[in-house]
């Protein structure tokens, strides 16, 4: 087989190290690519006619894209982390200690250890495709740069702007990098080659161009900088202030002492519960990237393999009677969102931002003009937060349309309804929709908790039915939940599947079940914590409690978020669907009779009172709190609602809601804010 990195040097003495895996889609640095790279190395080293190196990927959308996580997740102790670490510096400090030039030549993503060989050349030319996006991500799963990007990246472009870019944990198009210094030159891809070449034929003759010494951070930066990373993060993420650390302690110390302090401070965190942690939270959102339905309609799993038959089942006859009902659906084009409320006018903003035609559509008219205004500031907020250009904003901006009734609707592709939380009206609606859409039409709800079963009751076509479970902000939470009914066919579920991925969402699959996964998990935990302040534990002491064990923000000042009267509805329906085993508290409903609503829609006390961006308890709760007060351990706290939210879990997957415990962390990573420094709900059940 070919090796993952080969080498040649042509008639002008030209050497090449390629980097293109065989078998795999990208490069990445494990120990086979390690070897092949020193093997590479120390052959071209050896060749009299040398003049200088090229380093290049031959890959159609990668360079390197950095260091295979699996090697990082086995590294045991912090020893043996910063072993790895030296072997990975020695190796790409060779190409630095090189009698030659050496020229990194980068089409591609060039992440972590890619970046970090890149700047051990001498010299970097970068394409200014979109696909070309340079950076150092260790921070974001919980290590640092540690071949080299700690001690070379500050020398290259100065302390400061490296601390910043090693911090953000983020890759940035080569225009940012030219601009930020990391990258020398910009090229076409068709010149990419030819530009490398050059350049290393022109310092063969000419000698590298000289670099001059970047200037220190001023008195205090880094004091600053760490206190501030503290308190953004709470103490919880070793890697940002190792990084810091590595960065600030390297200053002044030749380049091989910052090295050594990298590869300590790279051992201490890459060995650590938090990177592992974080390393899975990695893989689970890389492999939702590659989600495909085949266990809910193919080969199931073991787990939940019973429900996913049904499914299958109930697919297979829809698909038998399909010449009756609708066509294969298409891609989704334009799309109608009936509801133009907080949800419904998220969703119509999203889609047109992402250059779907929008049909938004509601019968009061009032609500409507709402809904046009949320959109308006949603495209508002997306220039101000540089997610969008002005002119990128006012040509979504043009692609909704609003109206009170079904005008448009028969040309859209896919029609997502986001009305009130009730079955009739929903019911009813669907009914009417039918009528006026095409046949081929896939029609979703984005209800949270509803069972699809019962919204489809009345259709005709019950196949095309799913749910596409957005969550609230739209514009901010990644997740979607693609809901499943007995009857919903493979064609409709793949439909939506391709929606969602074009709109840069993360989908979980669920079954059809009263509050799918992600509310009933979460609202089962609720409940909880609610029962808790019922039997007189505070609500700064539960609070409290979910916030130092990593939430962003307790179980109470959450359903204050979500709104006092949704939760009351939430776990009425909890308590019909599952009864004997949810006991809804009646705190709620005595919230709501008193005005007490949460923060939604206006309102500004529930749990707390609301001055702007400030709250503090609302002492207004005592008129309704038991008469003494209990004491609880924060530990038991957590404990106790962390059980019960792992106890469903754990139902949701022996009755098929979810199909492995991967699908839950996931979906509670994203949908409901699970600290993934724990790696995750069952993830941290199972250790």
């Amino acid at each position: 087989m070919t090796a993952p990195v080969t080498y040649s040097v042509d008639a002008a003495g030209v050497g090449w190290i390629i980097f293109d895996h065989p078998t795999a889609r990208a490069n990445v640095f494990n120990a086979p690519t390690l070897a092949a790279l020193d093997t590479a190395i120390t052959e071209l080293t050896a060749r009299p006619t040398l003049k200088g190196i090229v380093v290049c990927g031959a890959k159609d959308r990668i360079f390197i894209a950095g260091a295979d996580l699996a090697d990082l997740s086995n590294l045991s102790d912090a020893a043996e982390a910063a072993a790895y670490s030296v072997r990975g510096q020695k190796l790409l400090s060779r190409l630095q200690e090189m009698r030659v030039p050496v020229v990194a030549a980068i089409h591609g993503a060039c992440a972590g250890g890619g970046t970090e060989l890149a700047l051990a050349c001498h010299w970097r030319i970068a394409t200014d495709a979109a696909a070309t996006r340079i950076g150092l991500p260790e921070v974001g799963i919980g290590t640092i740069p540690g071949w080299g990007g700690c001690a070379r990246l500050p020398r290259l472009i100065g302390a400061a702007a490296a601390a910043e870019h090693i911090l953000n944990a983020q890759l940035i198009s080569a225009a940012e990098a030219q601009r930020a210094g990391l990258v020398d030159e910009l090229v076409s891809e068709r010149v990419l080659k030819d530009r490398a070449a050059a350049t290393v034929l022109r310092f063969a003759r000419e000698g590298l161009p000289a670099r001059g010494t970047m200037p220190s951070p001023p008195l205090g930066y880094f004091t600053e900088l760490r206190r501030a990373t503290l308190a953004k993060t709470r103490g919880r993420l070793p890697a940002p202030i190792a990084a810091i650390d590595a960065i600030a302690e390297g200053e002044g110390k030749t380049l091989l002492d910052a090295l050594c302090l990298e590869a300590r401070y790279f051992g201490e965190v890459t060995a650590g519960p938090v990177c592992k942690n974080l390393i899975h939270v990695f893989r689970l959102k890389d492999r939702a990237k590659k989600l495909t339905l085949d266990p809910w309609f193919g080969r199931p799993n073991k787990t939940g393999a019973a429900d996913a038959a049904r499914i299958r089942s109930a697919a297979g006859a829809a698909e038998g009677r399909r010449s009756q009902a609708a066509p294969p659906h298409r891609g989704p084009g334009r799309i109608g969102v009936v509801g133009a409320g907080v949800m419904g006018s998220g969703i119509a903003q999203w889609l047109a931002a992402r250059g779907h035609e929008v049909v938004l559509r509601d019968t009061d008219a009032a609500a409507l003009k709402r809904g046009e205004s949320v959109v308006r500031d949603l495209f508002e907020e997306a220039v101000r937060r540089n997610k969008l250009t002005p002119d990128e904003a006012q040509s979504g901006l043009q692609r909704v349309r609003a109206v009170g009734d079904w005008d448009g609707f028969a040309r859209c592709d896919t029609v997502i309804e986001a009305v009130v939380e009730d079955v009739a009206v929903k019911q009813a609606l669907l009914v009417e929709l039918e009528s006026v859409v095409r046949p081929e039409t896939l029609i979703a709800s984005n209800t949270s908790a509803l069972p699809i079963e019962e919204l489809s009751a009345r259709m005709q076509h019950p196949g095309r039915m799913l749910g596409i479970h957005f969550f609230n902000p739209v514009s901010r939470m990644p997740l979607v939940e693609l809901v499943l009914g007995r009857r919903t066919e493979r064609a409709a579920a793949e439909a939506a599947l391709a929606l969602v991925r074009g709109l840069g969402k993360t989908p979980v699959v669920c079954c059809s079940s009263p509050g799918f996964l992600v509310t009933r998990v979460l609202f089962f935990y609720l409940n909880e914590a609610v029962l808790l302040w019922e039997r007189g534990v505070s609500t700064t002491a539960i609070d409290t409690a979910l916030t130092d064990y990593g939430w962003p923000m307790g179980p109470l000042r959450l359903i204050d978020e979500i709104g006092v009267d949704v939760t009351a509805f939430i776990t009425g329906e909890m308590a019909r669907f599952f009864p004997g085993r949810f006991t809804p508290a009646t705190l709620s409903g005595r919230m709501n009779a008193a005005g007490l609503k949460g923060r939604k829609n206006g309102a500004s006390s529930g749990f707390y009172r609301y001055d702007g961006r400030k709250e503090q308890p609302n002492t207004a709760m005592a008129a309704l709190a038991p008469g003494q007060s209990v004491a609880m351990e924060p530990d038991k706290i957590v404990q106790h609602l962390m059980e019960r939210m792992v106890a469903e879990a754990r139902l949701c997957l022996a009755e098929g809601v979810a199909q492995t415990p991967d699908d839950i962390d996931l979906a509670l990573l994203l949908g409901a804010g699970f600290p993934a420094w724990r790696g995750g709900l069952m993830h941290g059940a199972a250790s």
